[in-house]
Order: structure tokens, then sequence, then C-alpha cells
């Protein structure tokens, strides 16, 4: 192995040397092949093996202790540091090796409520019970087990490398990603305090619009704000042949969606992206009866945190503007509730991102890695940045979806599903192969020994 490390590192030289030529000049060595292509290739059965596992057996937020244990003890024997139960059911691994930049790698491990329905042959049966109890099938329909077991192939090849970089790992398997609440525990259980506090933080999320073995990146805002607010309208209910006699929720609802609406045709920016949807309206048991309340469900999605409060207080707003005009009284005023599942936004620094892409681009083919738009989508990483704005962190996107799947969705021929359908099976083990090729190079970069 050794032998193949020395090669890895001899191949890193060799690019630079190259990507150092003036413009136009010839490069005086030729690329050597990808030592750790290679390598990851000759693991593939067993990551399978791994990912299927992971996939035919998916716990929910906050119940993962079957999967951290399983994980953990493989760390272990790849001679990491490890603590379980950090934050729940977390899993911090450490890795020292001199002193140096300390490197966070993070996966996240929860599956979601989902009934599978890909027909793959080793598809989740699971069924399980949601906190508020009610029962559910289980999938992996955001691809975290291909999160993973790219995850741990990188902690694998990173800890047979030791002679050829330098600092600490620190390798976390996050749980609650799906609920936005796993990289707050964590941090709350000490994260940053009881384990080396990273300058640098790495993460990769599959993606079904991108084809598979594709990586996407974006500098600056990659991922959304994200808040779930239960809105309830109340009035003064009675008989619907009587309406005069109530103060109707339903119809005062129906006005506060539609001006709702205009917090983003009217109140936003253009160029600042934003997002309110009411994803649920309820009111009402019966044809003839008005009911005293209805609720709403509403999903937020901002980028900045001064949008995101901008947003919350015009639907507050909004609803109490409506409602005086109803003629509801002063104590039936709609009450708003922000969900505690917030999810911030996730920033990559733009010249870190930048240099991170500049990485990747030299190591893959042309063609490979590409620039790609923000998404309103949100997603929890943005947590470890947040807590300490030094650390240079960086968040990227490989591609899940056949190239064939996706020649016949740009002919319109299919439709394709997104993240957290039960539909959704990437192409794993491009997936895994090309995660963990990425990130061991960029914890080789970020790492690397002078």
């Amino acid at each position: 192995m050794r032998h193949a490390l020395t090669a890895i590192m001899a191949a890193a030289s060799l690019i630079s040397i190259a990507h150092a030529q003036p413009p136009g000049a010839p490069a005086e060595v030729a690329t050597p092949p990808n030592v750790i292509a290679a390598t990851i290739a000759k693991d593939m059965d067993g990551l399978m093996t791994l990912y299927r596992d992971l996939h035919a057996n998916p716990e929910l937020s906050e119940q993962e202790s079957a999967t951290a244990a399983k994980l953990a003890r493989r760390l272990k024997a790849m001679k990491f540091a490890v603590t379980e139960k950090v934050g729940g059911t977390g899993v911090v691994a450490v890795l020292k090796n001199g002193s140096g930049p300390v490197l966070l790698i993070r996966a996240d491990m929860d599956a979601l409520p989902v009934t599978e329905q890909t027909g793959l042959e080793f598809a989740s049966k699971v069924r399980a019970k949601t906190g508020d109890g009610t029962e559910t099938g289980v999938m992996h329909a955001c691809g975290h087990d291909t999160h993973m077991t790219a995850f741990i192939e990188t902690a694998r090849l990173l800890s047979s490398m030791k002679e050829e970089w330098k600092g600490t790992l620190v390798m976390i398997l996050q749980p609650a990603e799906e609920v936005g609440r796993g990289a707050r525990l964590m941090l709350e259980d000490g994260l940053y305090t009881r384990f080396p506090r990273p300058t640098h933080a790495i993460a990769f999320h599959d993606a079904a619009n991108l084809e598979a073995g594709k990586i996407g990146y974006t500098p600056g805002f990659a991922l959304a704000n994200v808040d779930s607010i239960d809105l309830l309208v109340r009035g003064s209910g009675g008989h619907g042949a009587y309406p005069q006699t109530t103060r109707d929720p339903i119809v005062l609802g129906a006005r506060i969606v539609t001006s709702l609406q205009t917090l983003v045709s009217r109140e936003q920016d253009p160029f600042d992206p934003a997002v309110v949807t009411v994803g649920s309206f309820m009111g009402g048991t019966k044809h003839n009866i008005i009911p005293d309340e209805a609720k709403m469900l509403l999903t937020v999605r901002s980028y900045s945190d001064e949008t995101r409060e901008k947003l919350i207080r015009g639907i507050e707003r909004i609803a109490r503007g409506e409602a005086i005009a109803a003629g509801v009284p002063d104590d039936r005023m709609p009450v708003i509730s922000v969900k505690d599942e917030f999810t911030p936004s996730t920033y990559n620094p733009p010249a870190f991102a930048n240099r991170m892409a500049d990485v990747l681009k030299a190591h893959f083919p042309a063609g490979t890695v590409g620039e790609t738009k923000a998404s309103m989508a949100g997603e929890d990483f943005g947590r470890y940045y947040r807590a300490d704005k030094s650390i240079e962190s960086f968040i990227f996107w490989v591609g899940g979806v056949p190239a064939e799947q996706m020649e016949k969705a740009r002919t319109g021929a299919i439709s394709l599903p997104s993240l957290h359908s039960p539909y959704w099976a990437p192409q794993a083990d491009k997936v895994i192969a090309t995660a963990s090729e990425a990130m061991t190079v960029l914890a080789m970069t970020i790492l690397k020994r002078e």
C-alpha cells in the first residue's frame, strides 16, 4: 500500500508542476495514472456490500443507534480514537498525525419516513415509529447511505496515508440532519470543546439532478435557511347557512394565503431569492359548519439571516392585518409558531470554494466538475461554519442520476425522481467512488505535508 500512496503524492506533485506552467507552454510530464481511483475500484465490492446493508436497514432521525455502532466499529479498526453518543447517536473519530490543520469531515446518518418503491433487491422493508408515534416505512430517500459509505472509504484511505499528510482528522457521523437538529446537538454536546476544533470542514451530498459521477459546487450561499411555521387562524364559528353570525377562519385563511404571495413577488429583491409556501391548510369537520379555527403549515426559505427575519415578520404582519380587516377581535388574532427545527443556510466561503473546485478540476477529467446554482433545499452542515466563521468550509454535490436516465429526461421522455422521493435510487457505485476520491483529494490538499 505504501508504494501506492507514494505514487499518489507523486501524482499530486506532478499535477501541480504541470499546472504551474505558463499559459500555452507544454507540460513537462504527463499526468500519471490515478492511483486513488484504482484503489477505490479494488474496494468497490466491499463498499457496495456496506451500502446495501445501510440501505436495507435505515433508521429515522435520532434513532440511528445501530447505524452508528456498526460504523464506529469500522473506524476503531482503522485506529481512530472514537467517541460514541455525541449529541445523541453521533460519532466523533479523531486521528492525530502531528501539527497542522484540523480537518472535519462529516456524513449524515438518518433516513426518512418514506415507504420505499424503488424495486431494488435490497430495498428497505423497515417500519418504525416517528417521534409523534406515527408508524411509517423508512427509507434512505436522500442518499445518506451513499454519504456514509464514501465517508468510511475516505477514512480508510486517509488512515492508510499517514506518512503523506500532516495534521488532525476529525471525522463525524451526524444524526438528525433531516430534522435540522443533528449539527446543533453535536455542537451543544461539545464538538468544538471536547475534540480538536476544526480549521477546515468538508462534506458532500448526492444530487438527483446531476449525472452520476459529476461534481457540482456553489461559492457563497449553497443551500437555504429552512423554517417550518405553524399559523393558527382563529375566528368565530357557526352554522354554514348563517355566515353573517360568524368570523369565518377559512375565508380569512384564504386571504392570508393570497397575501403571503406578495412577500416574495412585491417585497423581496428579485436578486435575493426567497420562498413562502403554504403546504397544508386544515379547517372544519363538516359541510355546513363554519369552524372556530383553521391551521396552516408553511415552509419559508431564504439565504441571509436578514431576509429570513424579514419574511417571518412579514408573515406575522400580513396575518394580523388580514384578521383586523376581517373584524376579528384582538383576543382572537392569529397565532404564529416558528418551529425549532430551523435549518440555517449553508455558506461556502467563496475563495475557499473556488480553491477546492480548482483542486477537483485539476484532478478529475475535464467536464467532471462544474459550478451549480444555489439550492433552496436545506442542509444543517452550515451550522459548523456558523459556530466559528474562521473555519474554511465547503460542501459539494455528487450526481447520482444514471447517464441514460439523464439523457431521457433531457428529451422529456421521463421525469426524474427528486431527493426524498420513494423512487430515488442513485447509481450508488459512481456516487461512492467519486465522492470518496474527491474527499480524499481535498483532504490531502488541506493536510498537505510540506
